[in-house]
């Protein structure tokens, strides 16, 4: 289905493949009868243009980036906005919308809900931004609709931001990059490499855009092959696409670890901006006639079948004919798998899902940014057209992206067909995706048109002896299994006819119900408070010498952000720093609050000016030890406080408080073998805690141990490479080596600041 190329390749006149050789440049010019370099193949790819065109720098290999757009959602928007506010803000200097799509449901914590989407609308009015209420849109299909144009930029704090589809680099991250921005500053990063995603042929019938994205997942995210690149989507596939499948594919590039991505575009590009009432946005992008990619990932979309992305990451790929072939071998996999991912914690088995040689599924969810758009519906209404889910355990709940959506379902019948089958049509909501809306029962299994299907995150809570099981499918096969009552069932099964619907955008529903400041800010309004919205907690600058305490050891192979910080009902806390830092790592570790919290009291200690020995007794034992090698530390040159250690932590969402909550329970560094993502990385440097990198093997430490840095603020500032580091253990220094990693100069000096606030604060 998919082939990986070893190296580099060449794209010639936009459907030709010349791989990486010492012979490629003179076959590039028996095609093209014209001299070519790698350097300025290297310039030909539509990621290089449109990077150039935003680049504030004259170094094209060190990127400086001012966007066109942000966008952000309840979830994220508070902390942003008071991170900006603590740092001068008084004008949003870009447009930028806000939209209410994941605490929609108001039901968590009182008032709490509803008090952030207020601050939210007073904001947009204060300093001239967009608003959009719960349940309008949810943040990526209204970015689609009404933000994207060919050859722009947008950034999100949201992983998801991708609308390389429509003619945007888009990239998520999270909250303080779009701080930055907010603040005039700039996106600071290294020139990626491009991947170019050569499509060819069309897909077979049955098959949608999960099966596609799942596919190329499975074959790149294990082995890093596009980790923080762009995936530049080119061919003569592509034109065999509908914008819509297209956009299917794309948002699910996240789950590959990639940085962002990019497409051609074409007349139906064209089209789709045109109904959407913004043919401005239009403009034709493609490579240019030689233009050179840093690895090629080939694709004959005719031989991808319907796909499964089974327990717990998107990238445990099967085909369904694949999984229903090898039922029981597959599962016995996926629960030997489970082991790592739960920790033993709760007794965990699919194959009680085994119904007289059949696998029977308890739900199915068609939703979001990723399942819920027009086409996905329409098919699936097709499916289900005539058909019943039946009375018993199994559900299904479809959520259009947006409201301009659903009146479209509802006006061409597609809506009818579904709700006659006993299928639920819920309004636009992200609540699906993160574990806030349609959890599953315990033991139960889900199957998903949605983005991901990590552990501790659609409602399973270990700690509580719950577990439950979702894994990431196509809307068209989720309705063919919801037409066979729950038995999972393959869309190429379908012998029925897809319609052709043809799509009209209400562009009134917005117009009646968004506020838009159309960039006029108003410095009269007052911004509305809740109770629960809460300014940042002082935070203190790097010490010359820091001691830190190892309170979690995390051997996952991948940490996601989901247990760093559970998502579900602690989002509602997220516009309370200290409230929300309360569940940080507690589906993972629930011994890590009160261990962070335990030290912390040191460093509070040293900012009073007292004694840290006396208020926590075990780090006066530790220094007395440290003090015989390093006299010269006292109370005013030392910092104390809390670090953990994962193997590779920082895949999946760009929530920053992932990195946040640690900050604000004494965390100074985190100690991995490789981080996941750039964007959690990044969220560690703009929290000010040091990213500091181990090679694999043995630790020198363990969990509860302390470790000494002498002299970090000096080695910061001096850009040192390798960082001397002392575990102290019984009554010895035992000396080893961490690294950094590259660092720009205006990441460091936030680190030595204490975090972006105090590096912004006026």
């Amino acid at each position: 289905m998919i082939d990986l190329f070893e190296g580099g390749a060449y794209l010639v006149g936009g459907d030709k493949l010349v791989k990486d050789s010492p012979e490629a440049l003179s076959k590039i010019k028996n095609l093209t009868g014209k001299e070519v370099t790698k350097e300025d193949a290297k310039k030909g790819t539509i990621a290089y243009d449109i990077l150039k065109k935003h680049n504030t720098s004259d170094n094209m290999d060190k990127l400086k980036i001012r966007f066109d757009k942000l966008t952000s959602h309840d979830i994220t928007f508070v902390g942003i906005i008071q991170t900006a506010r603590a740092s001068g803000l008084e004008k949003f200097p870009m447009p930028y919308v806000l939209t209410n799509c994941h605490n929609s449901l108001c039901a968590v914590g009182g008032t709490i809900n509803e008090d952030d989407h207020m601050f939210g609308l007073t904001c947009a009015k204060k300093y001239g931004g967009v608003y959009v209420p719960p349940h309008q849109a949810v943040i990526h299909q209204f970015a689609r609709e009404m933000l994207a144009g060919c050859g722009r930029m947008i950034l999100g704090s949201d992983s998801h931001t991708r609308y390389g589809a429509l003619g945007t680099m888009a990239m998520g991250e999270g909250g303080p990059e779009l701080v930055k921005q907010l603040l005039n500053q700039t996106y600071d990063i290294n020139m990626p490499g491009v991947v170019g995603v050569y499509l060819e042929g069309a897909p077979v019938k049955g098959v949608g855009p999960q099966d596609v994205a799942l596919a190329i997942i499975g074959a790149v995210f294990g082995n890093g092959y596009v980790k923080n690149k762009v995936m530049e989507f080119v061919g003569p596939g592509v034109s065999n696409l509908t914008p819509d499948f297209r956009i299917g594919i794309d948002v699910m590039t996240t789950e590959t670890t990639c940085l962002s991505s990019i497409w051609r575009t074409d007349d139906q590009v064209k089209e789709f901006f045109e109904i959407h009432n913004r043919p401005e946005d239009y403009s034709e992008l493609n490579p240019s006639d030689v233009a050179y990619y840093d690895g090629i990932i080939k694709i004959d979309l005719s031989t991808i079948k319907p796909m499964i992305a089974m327990p717990f990451h998107p990238s445990n790929t099967y085909t369904i004919e694949e999984l229903n072939a090898n039922l029981m071998d597959i599962l016995d996999d996926v629960e030997k798998k489970a082991l790592v991912s739960l920790d033993g914690a709760v007794e965990y088995s699919l194959k009680d899902k085994v119904h007289d040689g059949k696998f029977v599924v308890e739900q199915g969810i068609i939703a979001g940014c990723a399942g819920g758009g027009f086409e996905n519906i329409c098919a699936a209404a097709d499916i289900l057209d005539g058909k019943y889910i039946g009375n018993g355990a199994f559900t299904l709940s479809v959520y259009p992206a947006s409201m301009p959506i659903y009146m479209e379902i509802i006006k061409n019948g597609c809506a009818a067909k579904i709700m006659q089958t006993g299928a639920v049509l819920k309004t636009a909501f992200c609540g699906p995706c993160f574990g806030a809306g349609d959890t599953p029962a315990n033991n139960a299994f889900s199957i998903r048109h949605s983005t991901r299907n990590f552990p501790n995150r659609e409602g399973s809570k270990l700690q509580n002896g719950q577990i439950s099981s979702v894994a990431l499918m196509d809307a068209r096969s989720i309705a063919a299994t919801a037409a066979n009552h729950g038995v999972l069932t393959a869309a190429t099964e379908f012998d029925g006819n897809f319609n052709k619907y043809k799509y009209y955008f209400d562009k009134e529903i917005y117009e009646n119900r968004v506020f838009d400041s159309k960039g006029v800010a108003d410095p009269t309004q007052e911004i509305q408070f809740g109770p629960n919205i809460k300014d940042w907690p002082k935070m203190s600058a790097l010490p010359e010498n820091l001691l830190l305490k190892v309170v979690s050891e995390i051997h996952d192979p991948v940490t996601t952000t989901d247990e760093l910080i559970p998502s579900g009902e602690t989002s509602s806390y997220r516009s309370n720093p200290l409230g929300l830092a309360e569940f940080a790592l507690s589906r993972k570790d629930p011994e890590y609050v009160g261990r962070a919290k335990a030290v912390q009291v040191a460093q509070k200690a040293l900012e009073a000016g007292e004694c840290a020995g006396k208020a926590v007794p075990e780090v006066g034992e530790v220094m007395a030890v440290v003090k015989k090698t390093f006299p010269d530390v006292e109370h005013d040159n030392l910092g104390v406080g809390s670090t953990i250690f994962a193997v590779k932590p920082g895949d999946g969402s760009a929530r920053e408080q992932a990195a946040s909550c640690q900050k604000v329970l004494g965390g100074w560094a985190n100690i991995a073998n490789e981080y996941a993502t750039k964007r959690y990385r990044s969220n560690l440097i703009n929290w000010g805690m040091l990213p500091f990198l181990i090679e694999k093997g043995d630790l020198p430490f363990k969990n509860l141990d302390y470790i000494f840095l002498p002299g970090i603020k000096q080695a910061v500032i001096d850009k040192k490479e390798n960082i001397e580091a002392y575990v102290v253990k019984d009554g010895n220094l035992n000396k080893f080596e961490m690294k950094i990693g590259e660092l720009t100069d205006e990441e460091r000096q936030i680190i030595l600041k204490g975090c972006l606030i105090n590096y912004n604060r006026v």
